[in-house]
C-alpha cells in the first residue's frame, strides 16, 4: 500500500457534526467512492494485506461491504460473496448458512449469512469491510467461516489492539489517522 493511497484516504473522509447538542460526530466516506484514484488502489492495497494467506474466497458484509469486497476479489484473482442482514430485505430463496453477530459500535445484535453453496470446504476465506469498530461482525463472519476463515481487511480499524489480534484484522489506517 502506497502513502499516497492513504494520504487520499485521509483527505476525502469528513467526520460531520450533528449540531448543537450532540458530542456525536458521524464518518463521511462518500467522498472515498467519489475518487477514482481510491477506487483504483483499494483492492490491490487491501488484497495485499493477505496474500501470504492466499485467499480463495472473498466474503463482505451488505452495505459497504458489498462495495469493497469485489475490488479486492478482483485484484486477488478470487470470487466475491456476500454476507446478508438478516431482516433487511426478502427472504433468499436459497439455503443460507447464518451466525449471529455480537452487539456492534451502536449496540445492535444482527445475524449475518451466506448462500451455503458459495463456500466450500476447501475454501480459504478473506473477510473485507470497509471499517472495523468493534470487531463484532469480523467476530460473526469467523464463527460462520470456521476454519476457512483467514482474516479481515478493513479501509480503517478502530477496535482494541488484542481484538484485531485475535480477529486478524489489518487494515490501511486507524481511527486516530482520521
Amino acid at each position: 500500500m502506497t502513502d499516497d493511497l492513504r494520504d487520499l484516504l485521509r483527505a476525502e473522509f469528513r467526520w460531520t457534526d450533528l449540531g448543537p447538542g450532540s458530542d456525536y460526530l458521524v464518518s463521511d466516506r462518500s467522498g472515498w467512492w467519489r475518487d477514482p484514484r481510491i477506487l483504483d488502489g483499494l483492492g490491490p492495497a487491501l488484497g495485499g494485506l493477505f496474500t501470504r494467506e492466499k485467499p480463495t474466497v472473498v466474503v463482505s458484509p451488505e452495505v459497504t461491504g458489498f462495495m469493497v469486497g469485489p475490488l479486492v476479489a478482483r485484484a486477488l484473482g478470487v470470487g466475491f460473496v456476500e454476507a446478508y442482514r438478516a431482516g433487511a430485505r426478502r427472504a433468499i430463496a436459497e439455503p443460507m448458512i447464518w451466525a449471529d453477530v455480537p452487539s456492534d459500535h451502536r449496540g445492535d445484535v444482527q445475524r449475518l449469512g451466506i448462500r451455503e453453496r458459495l463456500v466450500g470446504p476447501g475454501d480459504r476465506a478473506l473477510v473485507v469491510d470497509d471499517w472495523a469498530a468493534t470487531g463484532a461482525q469480523a467476530r460473526g463472519l469467523r464463527e460462520l467461516l470456521g476454519s476457512r476463515y483467514v482474516g479481515t481487511a478493513v479501509i480503517v480499524a478502530e477496535c482494541p489492539p488484542e481484538v484485531a489480534a485475535e480477529l486478524a484484522i489489518r487494515s490501511l489506517l486507524t481511527g486516530v489517522d482520521l
